[in-house]
């Protein structure tokens, strides 16, 4: 399988001889956004992770992890993902990330159909505690997901098949994670963990936001080209903006989902649209989390984890 090598000039957490491609935020934060469709990101189930939506979901790359999540109504039925599947790459979609799923197996089922039905990249994100039960499958993605550990870390160079590895932590233990010896050769994702506010951070967080991408003056560098839709059937755009539905799949399909003003509105949402970031020389290099400002200060447009406002 074919990996995509970043250049240095904008991966900049690409170290020579290393294999951490993203820090803190998606692969795609880095590409270039074409203000439209890129990739669909759809949850199969309440999700089994260790994070809760009562809770709270402090991590950076939660968006493309497993959670546990409330559904509101009946999920949507095994042929209506299917369905969504197809207008997805009827929609010329590249990127399916299939997450948040209560039986790893309809996962990989899923994540072989899309498959069969031409999807360029398809991602199925699977949890370390499942990866004994699946079967290497051709051509998906796998990303297995698991906490950081010395432990963790052993199991998964079980598993040198998979295409890459999502691997939470906490900012210190991300420090000790490049340091270390892995015997894992797939792409990694390094998703921090935050605290609760910007009170109780003991890194800098805007050398973790640093970032580089030529369309972060026109598009969010995160949520551009991305929609999201959860088990039973609401269209967000991202999993973690559980209060921002943006559609309702049970009632209208993809096609005029993309229509709504709304999103558009959330793919163009840029740092100028942001009043106290408006007038930082840092702006277009700093990475934007709406779902962790959002989760820590209640509201959309909330600054909580940037230093220099204080």
């Amino acid at each position: 399988m074919e990996r995509v090598v970043y250049d240095s000039t904008v991966h900049i957490e690409m170290q020579e001889g290393r294999n951490i491609v993203a820090v803190a935020k998606p692969p795609w934060s880095y590409k270039p956004h074409s203000g439209k469709l890129e990739r669909l990101i759809l949850q199969l189930g309440r999700g089994k992770g260790k994070f809760s939506e009562v809770e709270g979901i402090p991590r950076s790359l939660g968006c493309i992890g497993n959670n546990r999540f409330i559904l509101r109504r009946e999920p949507l039925s095994v042929e209506r993902i299917k369905e969504l599947i197809k207008e997805f790459r009827a929609r010329k979609g590249r990127e399916l990330y299939l997450t948040n799923y209560d039986s790893v197996e309809y996962l990989i089922r899923m994540a072989n159909y899309a498959v069969s039905v031409g999807i360029p990249e398809v991602y199925a994100i699977i949890r370390l505690e499942d990866m004994e039960r699946v079967v290497p499958p051709e051509d998906v993605r796998v990303i297995v997901e698991l906490e950081y550990s010395r432990e963790n870390l052993k199991k998964l160079g079980e598993y040198e098949w998979a295409y890459g590895a999502l691997i939470i932590a906490t900012y210190r233990e991300y420090e000790e994670l490049e340091k270390s010896a892995l015997g894992f050769q797939g792409e990694i994702y390094v998703d921090v963990l935050y605290p609760g506010s910007l009170r109780k951070v003991d890194f800098n967080t805007i050398e973790l936001k640093r970032t580089l991408s030529p369309t972060n003056t026109r598009y969010h560098d995160c949520l551009a080209g991305t929609l999201a839709i959860t088990a039973d059937g609401y269209a967000l755009p991202c999993p973690l903006l559980r209060n921002f539905v943006i559609g309702d799949v049970k009632e209208s399909g993809i096609k005029t989902i993309l229509r709504k003003k709304r999103l558009r509105n959330f793919w163009r949402l840029t740092k100028d649209e942001i009043e106290t970031c408006a007038l930082c020389p840092f702006k277009y290099m700093c990475h934007d989390c709406r779902a962790l400002e959002y989760q820590a200060s209640g509201e959309l447009f909330g600054i909580e984890f940037c230093p220099l406002e204080l």
